[in-house]
């Protein structure tokens, strides 16, 4: 019989956990799977695509000439009066007539398979990774929502960038928060996405919510 193959063991990443001062708290290995993978642009690019067209309503809608209400009756006789010939008041050529291959109401939405979609946010979040721009602290705790707060704790972290703040669970404190912000979002981990990852500058995520993702994505 045949001796069963090793499992390889986990690949780890190790990332600086911070306070919110910017002073390391502690390490943490991460699955290298998740933290510092291949970067796939093509994927990214794929899966923004689709979260864009998901968004769009497709609610445009025109009338075609069967559809404009209109007198059937002949506007003037075939022959003889020096104008051009017309058939009907809906044609398309009338002030009020019918579209010519006007929208019509329809999906926009394509289809990207589920492997694809957690390819491309492992290589979004990767990127962040590589590029310096993933901060893990170790914990955001508000009392009460107040922007004010929220920013100074930005501040600590000498975050000036447009930034996304990644949460483990619902926070409605932070959320509130960051609302009256236009350059700051605060996402819970299970919302985490490709889009909003590409559209900030930094990512930040609390040492839970990193946990989460991994959890989700290894």
């Amino acid at each position: 019989m045949e001796s069963e193959k090793a499992i390889e063991p986990e690949k780890t990443i190790s990332i600086d956990v911070l306070d919110r001062h910017r002073n390391q708290v502690e390490k943490m290995d991460l699955n290298a799977g998740v933290f510092d993978s291949e970067i796939k642009a093509h994927l990214i690019h794929q899966v923004v695509l689709y979260q864009q067209a998901k968004h769009r309503a497709g609610t445009a809608s025109t009338k075609n000439r069967r559809e404009v209400k209109a007198s059937g009756a002949k506007p003037w006789r075939q022959k003889g009066t020096g104008r051009a010939r017309s058939g009907a008041r809906s044609s398309p050529l009338w002030h009020g007539g019918g579209v010519i291959f006007g929208p019509k109401p329809h999906s926009f939405a394509i289809k990207v398979p589920k492997k694809v979609r957690k390819a491309a946010l492992r290589s979004a979040i990767s990127s962040k990774q590589k590029e310096e721009k993933l901060i893990v602290v170790d914990k955001l705790e508000m009392e009460r929502p107040a922007t004010k707060e929220l920013i100074g704790w930005l501040d600590d972290l000498k975050v000036f960038d447009k930034v996304l703040v990644l949460v483990p669970e619902k926070d409605p404190n932070a959320e509130l928060s960051a609302r009256n912000l236009d350059d700051v979002k605060v996402l819970r981990a299970e919302g985490l996405n490709v889009r909003d990852i590409m559209n900030h500058e930094v990512l930040i995520m609390t040492r839970e919510a990193a946990l989460k993702v991994q959890e989700a994505l290894s």
